[in-house]
């Protein structure tokens, strides 16, 4: 019986040696995870552009000479505003005004001419009256008269000549001034000079057809920025003219702003090997922020086609495939729960049903061994965006 007792108590000795080996010393590391609490908050659905958008200028002009010249004047420089009209590039007019006061001295030996001619035709026309008189009397001969009706008519047609060398030499006066304004770039409207691709001295060109030549002043209309974005085509029956939008821009990191959809492209853009998108035209809200950016700036845009306020939900990464989460319960183990969705985008998920307030759901889906029954320590808690 002695006997019998020592080996019972030699087995529950070991047996409970395996047990404390096995709850101290043998047991498995607790998994590190992010968590974050399921907590009521506002939850967006959105569509974004499948492609990075573009700020762009609707008011933007490429400015060129029509006559090619050497620059001798560029009164504004890159960042400078121009208003309407002001001379934005000078080219050297000489040979063209010189052409102008020739054209000018012309004009005046024409009108001079003219004013000669018409005396003749004058005097011709009275001496003709005269003469048509005595032969009324038969005082003159009818070969008389016939001269004087014939150097009349020469006189009136000599009048008529120089009336119309007068109108020429009025059309090259036109053509000679025209040729000098074409010496000088006016600003077409209000703007802000982008880019100067000329220098006083060098010699600037139009463009040839089929030959694209660099603008020599770049100016656009800050007022006129908007961005322009690609949307896939499979969200264009979700997407309207002035639905609000929130605009992210490179060159202002971490921070959105806020403007409405200005157009939408009636057709759909199909370029082999990408997707078909449509083309939104997106205005912004904050006139201060639109002077600010610059055209040709990478932009992102979120269409927003529905919003929740107050309502309960977990960050978008906390959902596995099936609509479930893993939950941390009191004993810091994981519990693989199925839950019911509502509005979703990429930062937030609405819960409809399968999770009450507080209770803490894993984020960190990517890291080894985060799975249900697994035995977890929080490393970190992730606060509501």
């Amino acid at each position: 019986m002695k006997r019998y007792l020592k080996t019972l108590l030699a087995f529950v000795a070991v047996g409970a040696l395996v047990v404390v080996l096995r709850l101290f010393v043998f047991v498995d590391a607790p998994v590190p995870v992010i968590v974050a609490c399921a907590s009521a908050g506002r939850v967006e659905e959105t569509v974004t552009n499948t492609r990075a958008g573009t700020v762009t200028a609707r008011r933007r002009a490429k400015l060129s000479p029509e006559i090619g010249g050497r620059v001798i004047a560029i009164p504004f420089r890159e960042g400078a505003l121009v208003s309407k009209g002001d001379v934005v590039l000078r080219l050297d007019d000489e040979l063209q005004r010189a052409e102008l006061e020739l054209s000018q001295q012309e004009l005046e030996a024409a009108r001079s001419q003219q004013e000669q001619a018409c005396l003749f035709a004058d005097r011709a026309s009275r001496n003709l009256a005269r003469i048509q008189r005595l032969s009324q009397e038969e005082i003159a001969s009818q070969d008389l008269l016939d001269e004087a009706e014939t150097e009349s008519r020469r006189a009136s047609a000599a009048c008529d000549a120089a009336a119309s060398s007068v109108s020429r030499s009025s059309a090259a006066v036109s053509l000679a001034q025209t040729r000098v304004s074409k010496m000088v770039l006016h600003a077409p409207f209000d703007a802000i000079v982008a880019e100067v691709d000329a220098e006083i001295g060098e010699w600037v060109t139009p463009s040839p057809p089929a030959l694209p030549v660099p603008a020599a002043i770049d100016i656009l209309d800050p007022s006129s920025i908007f961005i322009s974005a690609p949307m896939d085509e499979v969200d264009s029956a979700h997407i309207k003219v002035d639905q609000k939008v929130r605009v992210s821009v490179d060159s202002f990191p971490e921070k959105h702003f806020w403007g409405r959809v200005t157009r939408v492209a009636p057709y759909v853009v199909d370029v082999e090997a990408q997707n078909r998108t449509v083309e939104v035209e997106v205005g912004l809200d904050d006139s201060e922020v639109i002077a600010k950016l610059l055209p040709g700036t990478s932009a992102d845009v979120e269409l927003l086609l529905a919003v929740k306020e107050s309502v309960l939900r977990i960050p978008t990464p906390a959902l596995l495939e099936g609509n479930r989460v893993l939950v941390v319960d009191e004993s810091d183990y994981l519990v693989s729960t199925e839950v019911e969705i509502g509005l979703s985008n990429w930062d937030f998920t609405e819960i409809r049903r399968g999770l009450q307030p507080g209770e803490r759901v894993v984020v960190s889906l990517d890291r080894a061994d985060v799975e249900a029954g697994a035995r977890v320590t929080i490393e970190e808690e992730a606060g509501p965006s």
